[in-house]
């Protein structure tokens, strides 16, 4: 992408109105489009009529997106075409997605701010799905990206149809799920503990921990063999053995 582009992205953005707070996107005057008759998808929400309001349990989808393919990747979820919406996909109460096609992108680079434009301070995630269909993503990815942080959105990348239809689904499965369902898990045991600390040592991984801890007895030994007697552990060898006597060695805190 050219310096160009990069000035009128900048121009456009300084322009944009970015989120204090999340919205609910009004009710009034809903329509229901309609079933795409084209879809695989067999779980789609029943009509309702114009003044009905939105099925909490759909996706929201504009009607600019009926026959986009990743709409045959979402099967878990139904779908609710509705034209009162202004992003792609309405996936929560203050959720929404932009779909964007990489290629498209190129082609049309001030789409996205246009598009940021009409959504104004709607919504409180406000995710940004790029679709990667071109061979040299680099430069346009690192447009979106300074995009996304100037514009508070959340930028996810998919590689497929399919891939990108996942992650709309998954959005919506995962709305009501608490924060720590998707968090690490925090071990308690003191040996699992101790498999997870080596394991970060790079290029230690779990198998090679145990091993560790099962040659060695516990840490106070681990960190007092040498160099030589590590690269005996099978399954370590040579180059892992320098690197993990070599981080043992160095002092806990820098002088």
């Amino acid at each position: 992408m050219n310096k160009g582009h990069d000035d009128s992205f900048d121009l456009a953005l300084a322009n944009l109105e970015l989120p204090t707070a999340a919205k609910v996107p009004k009710k009034e005057n809903t329509q229901l489009v309609g079933k795409d008759d084209n879809l695989t998808n067999k779980t789609s929400c029943s009509s309702t009529s114009k003044s009905s309001a939105a099925n909490p349990h759909c996706i929201l989808v504009h009607p600019k997106q009926r026959g986009n393919p990743i709409l045959k990747s979402i099967l878990n979820a139904p779908l609710e075409f509705r034209d009162d919406i202004i992003p792609d996909y309405v996936v929560g109460r203050t959720t929404c997605i932009l779909y964007l096609s990489l290629k498209y992108h190129n082609l049309n680079p001030d789409y996205i701010c246009q598009r940021l434009k009409e959504l104004g301070k709607q919504y409180e995630l406000r995710v940004l799905l790029v679709q990667i269909d071109t061979p040299e993503p680099h430069n346009a990815l690192k447009s979106l990206t300074r995009i996304s942080l100037l514009a508070d959105l959340t930028l996810m990348l998919a590689w497929n149809a399919d891939e990108a239809g996942k992650i709309i689904e998954t959005y919506k499965l995962f709305e009501k799920r608490p924060p720590d369902w998707i968090m690490e898990r925090v071990e308690s045991n003191p040996h699992q503990k101790l498999v997870t600390a080596l394991s970060n040592i790079k290029p230690v991984n779990k198998t090679d921990a145990v091993t560790l801890l099962q040659n060695f007895g516990n840490l106070e030994n681990l960190i007092n063999a040498s160099e030589d007697r590590l690269s005996q552990v099978i399954g370590l060898g040579p180059r892992k053995a320098k690197k993990l006597y070599k981080t043992l060695q160095e002092p806990f805190l820098a002088k």
